[in-house]
């Protein structure tokens, strides 16, 4: 129960700071142009490199150091700063594809009407963009969930304080407790395929309706 808790307690934390970060990053790489495939990249990194790699950047990145006189390796701020790192992609991509689908024809009737660039971003962007923000949240929040590699080289196993659900699922595992490792791993199971199904139904909802409107 300690490490459902904990889980929970780590994806709503990375959620809430991750998504209004992933919303401003989002609508920014909307004005590059020559840097925009570099910017890219580098906050897709995490999905293509190994979590041994990107652990091990962060575990010197973050040894030794504190945070408000928190230490940071091996404690719940450390493993939250993983996972902030580890979700870029899952909460930038989705709500930059919404921005991107907005027609650019309501941006220039709204700026011809006289709304500045925030009531544009407020009234109009964010709107018409809810479905890539909500789908980001889905997913930063299960993926958050089932994050193990750099969660386990950053934070470690200690209860309570960084082991997660996946963390618990592999030392049951290792201590041949293969019913209480099954029962934690189709909860996790249950929870990964609910969040792929949101996020696939708000896409799908989405293309349909453009594709309506277009007809």
């Amino acid at each position: 129960m300690d490490a459902i808790l904990l889980s929970l307690k780590l994806a709503l934390w990375t959620l809430v700071l991750i998504l209004p970060f992933g919303v401003w990053v989002a609508h920014s790489l909307l004005g590059l142009n020559r840097s925009k495939p570099w910017v890219e990249a580098a906050l897709a990194l995490p999905l293509v490199l190994p979590p041994t790699v990107l652990g091990y950047y962060l575990l010197i990145g973050l040894g030794g150091k504190t945070f408000l006189g928190i230490p940071l390796v091996f404690s719940f701020a450390g493993i939250l700063i993983a996972s902030l790192i580890v979700n870029l992609p899952f909460a930038i991509q989705p709500i930059q594809r919404a921005f991107e689908a907005i027609n650019p024809e309501i941006i220039e009737a709204a700026q011809v009407s006289g709304l500045s660039n925030w009531q544009i971003f407020r009234l109009i962007e964010l709107p018409l963009a809810w479905r890539g923000i909500t789908s980001a949240a889905v997913l930063t929040f299960a993926h958050t969930l089932g994050e193990f590699g750099v969660i386990l080289m950053v934070g470690g196993a200690i209860p309570g304080e960084t082991k997660t659900v996946s963390i618990a699922i592999y030392d049951k595992v290792q201590s041949f407790d293969t019913s209480g490792a099954g029962a934690l791993a189709l909860l996790l199971l249950g929870i990964s395929l609910i969040a792929i199904a949101l996020s696939y139904g708000v896409f799908g909802k989405s293309i349909s309706q453009q594709r309506h409107r277009r007809g």
